[in-house]
């Protein structure tokens, strides 16, 4: 059993029957040209040690240098043993809160951009948990659904913005009722669901919602990204502020962080409220939380584990490459008396 790693390598070995070709086309040139100088006889006597098979073997094994650096490069790797991977972990949903309101600028660069910073730092810590996030804020909607590729859930969450649903408000209940739709086991007891807000807005029954939640496993952890003295909400256009968002009354609006609503949702839901203001502390704390977790195993499969055999193959690229060096084009006396090749006959 083997593996070719960089098969796009093989390329190079063009490089070979060009090399032919040049020496072919130089090759007859110089006897074309010897003949115009003297005949075969006379040129043998004006030039007794100049060997032609030296110089054909000559590009003979700097073609196999060539070749050998070549399958250096491709790094071939030949299967030892099967190996069998066992994959556990949590399954942990992110509930990003996208309302309007997450665009207040009393947290930099702003609490949505905030919330989308901490989610990151979190999955780059996880090890083989998997991964689904939730965007809500009226209404909410499944961004991605559990999977184990990281690269591709940082992608979807980067992708957020506000305007990705349309109905304002902040919807934490139906966030909670979707989020019960990614955990498909039943008999699955590691079930985690983060929600990052600012926890204003909320509609319904928010408590009686995370009791429900608490119930089917599910433990609810809130991050509340904001401040007590909150701020405006901007409008921009391109980037540039216009104004800020004003009520009925024509007062400008000052969203504040509320974090009694996701303290008791937390509560409820046998989970905790963490403050997500300093980023450190944030992937700390859930850290521990994900590390205390049962882990239950979701994956198991054979891999065979190749060891890498490019080592010889430059070696051998670097013999031939010496060889070369010490093999010139001219009779050397140490080779002349050797008889190697049938030069004296």
């Amino acid at each position: 059993m083997y593996l070719l790693e960089e098969k796009i390598y093989f390329w190079l070995l063009l490089a070979i029957p060009v090399l032919v070709l040049l020496y072919a086309l130089v090759f007859f040139w110089q006897k074309r040209t010897q003949r115009r100088f003297a005949d075969k006889e006379l040129f043998k006597k004006l030039s007794p040690n100049r060997s032609t098979f030296k110089s054909m073997l000559k590009v003979v094994v700097l073609s196999l240098a060539i070749a050998s650096f070549v399958l250096a490069l491709v790094n071939p790797k030949i299967g030892t043993k099967l190996e069998t991977i066992k994959r556990e972990g949590v399954d942990v949903v992110f509930a990003v809160d996208v309302s309007k309101s997450m665009l207040a600028e009393d947290i930099a660069p702003n609490r949505l951009e905030k919330s989308k910073q901490l989610v990151t730092q979190i999955i780059n810590n996880l090890a083989s948990d998997r991964v689904g996030i939730i965007a809500y804020a009226g209404s909410a909607f499944p961004q991605l659904p559990i999977t184990t590729d990281y690269s591709t859930a940082k992608l979807f969450l980067q992708a957020m913005n506000t305007d990705m649903v349309s109905s304002q408000g902040t919807a934490i209940n139906e966030a909670i009722e979707l989020a019960k739709t990614y955990y498909n086991d039943e008999d699955q007891t590691n079930r985690v669901l983060f929600i990052i807000s600012d926890g204003e807005d909320h509609q319904g029954e928010v408590s009686q919602i995370a009791e429900e939640a608490a119930s089917e496993g599910i433990m609810i952890y809130t991050i509340g990204v904001g401040t007590a003295k909150g701020g405006p909400i901007p409008e921009k256009r391109n980037g540039v502020i216009q104004s800020y968002k004003k009520d009925n009354n024509g007062e400008t609006v000052i969203t504040r962080l509320n974090e009694e609503t996701l303290r008791e949702i937390a509560s409820e839901a046998n989970g905790a409220y963490i403050d997500g203001r300093v980023t450190d502390e944030v992937i700390e704390e859930v850290t521990e939380v994900l590390q205390n977790m049962d882990k239950k195993e979701f994956e198991a499969k054979q891999v065979a584990d190749f060891e890498p055999q490019f080592q010889w193959f430059l070696g051998l690229g670097l013999f031939f490459l010496l060889f070369d060096i010490l093999l010139l084009e001219r009779r050397t006396s140490w080779l002349k008396k050797l008889n190697l090749f049938n030069e004296d006959r």
